[in-house]
């Protein structure tokens, strides 16, 4: 699960950041309005969180943007602007839930559960590669309907690279689906992740092989 996050309060953002990273989400933040426009307009999340009251304007005025691009990405609103009608017109303007602070973080790690898993936004596609098949609505690799433990990176990995089977997939790309922006990324830690990945699916004879592409990044494909 990969969330932007838009809170300008570091506390706050620092809290919601460490709540959703331990529930393995990617978390994208930025605290500026223009950043979170142009990173969800150019990065694919699951969820959009943002707050009201930031330094460049109202959180509010990137949901019609987005809407109007074609991306509808589900939008929850945190905000101490909690009058009736700053709750009726949020959700007017498009967000799909409006949560007032103070709030527990449960409370919104549950509301955040509870808009995944409507169907107009959660991907239930299930794509099959020989003797595995891949669930991008429960990001579960499973051979022959067994589920493959692996860490959420090396998932992440895979999920970026069967997305684009039997294409090459550019470094960048796969750093972007990985990590959040905002991590420092070592220069083998990819590397490492990929060649983590290559053993497993090797090791459960998946039918998939992983191959670098010299100065591009990596290519999977099933085996001829």
């Amino acid at each position: 699960m990969r969330i932007l996050l838009l809170e300008d309060e570091p506390e706050m953002a620092a809290a919601l950041s460490a709540a959703l990273r331990a529930r393995d989400a990617v978390v994208d933040h930025v605290s500026m309005l223009a950043d979170a426009e142009e990173a969800a307009i150019n990065l694919p999340y699951d969820a959009i969180l943002l707050d009201r009251q930031v330094p460049d304007g109202d959180g509010l005025s990137i949901i019609p943007k987005l809407r109007a691009a074609g991306i509808d990405t589900p939008v929850i609103v945190l905000t101490a602007r909690g009058d009736l009608g700053d709750r009726i017109g949020g959700l007017d303007t498009g967000a799909d839930d409006y949560i007032v602070k103070p709030f527990a973080i449960e409370e919104l790690l549950a509301r955040l559960r509870a808009i995944l898993r409507r169907p107009g936004e959660l991907r239930t596609e299930v794509v099959n590669f020989g003797r595995l098949s891949y669930d991008f609505g429960c990001h579960d690799i499973l051979i022959e309907g067994e589920r493959l433990e692996l860490p959420r990176r090396e998932v992440l990995v895979f999920e970026a690279l069967a997305r684009r089977l039997g294409r090459t997939v550019p470094r960048h790309a796969l750093e972007e689906a990985v990590y959040g922006f905002s991590e420092d990324i070592q220069s083998n830690t990819l590397d490492a992740h990929i060649s983590r990945l290559r053993r497993k699916l090797a090791s459960v004879e998946s039918g998939l092989e992983i191959h670098p592409v010299r100065g591009i990044g990596y290519l999977m494909r099933l085996k001829s």
